[in-house]
């Protein structure tokens, strides 16, 4: 099944993952704190706006990860001393869906001392707190829903990222790991094989 971009957010952990169809040539990359998805050396030029984003960046005492540009205003919010929930919610519905041919809604999540996750879609906006591992992609999957994922704040980023490629659904491309444990933030990637 094709689901397309995902996050997992749980209480101590998260992870994101590029599915793409369309732009398989990409990487993330890490930048000053910042993991990046961007370009493959031998990728194809494009003018999308879609394909290259900060995909997990810190923010306050948590982390944020997420489907694109939205991630560094939530996390700008989180410095601000916005509540993670209100972070969230607030930039998703500033930036709602991306406007491109499929409508791809924009997903994200922060794990820190609470852990939310969200979405915006054309017809919703959902944040919801976390107490479990917990799921929501850009397509089919477009509701938090709970997934058997394994992980802690225990759990090396890498690793957590690996898991997150490797899960079942079509089209993966690269992942980040992030852990969360009593305000040490830890961030880790996969590329793909």
């Amino acid at each position: 099944m094709y689901i397309g971009r995902f996050v997992v957010v749980a209480p101590d952990f998260g992870a994101y993952r590029v599915s793409s169809r369309s732009f398989p040539n990409r990487q993330i990359v890490a930048r000053e704190g910042t993991l990046t998805v961007a370009p493959t050396p031998d990728a194809p030029e494009n003018d999308n706006p879609y394909v290259s984003y900060n995909c997990v960046r810190e923010g306050g005492d948590g982390v944020v990860v997420g489907n694109g540009s939205h991630v560094d205003p939530i996390a700008e919010k989180l410095d601000l001393g916005y509540p993670a929930r209100d972070a969230l919610a607030g930039a998703l519905l500033a930036l709602d869906y991306e406007k491109d041919d499929y409508d791809t809604p924009r997903v994200a999540g922060v794990v820190g001392e609470e852990s939310f996750v969200g979405i915006v879609r054309r017809d919703a906006i959902l944040v919801e707190a976390v107490d479990e591992p917990t799921l929501v992609a850009t397509y089919e999957e477009n509701e938090p829903t709970a997934i058997d994922f394994a992980g802690s704040a225990a759990a090396d980023p890498d690793d957590l990222a690996r898991d997150a490629y490797e899960l079942p659904y079509e089209h993966a491309v690269c992942a980040a790991g992030v852990t969360y444990e009593d305000g040490d933030i830890a961030v880790g990637f996969h590329n793909g094989e």
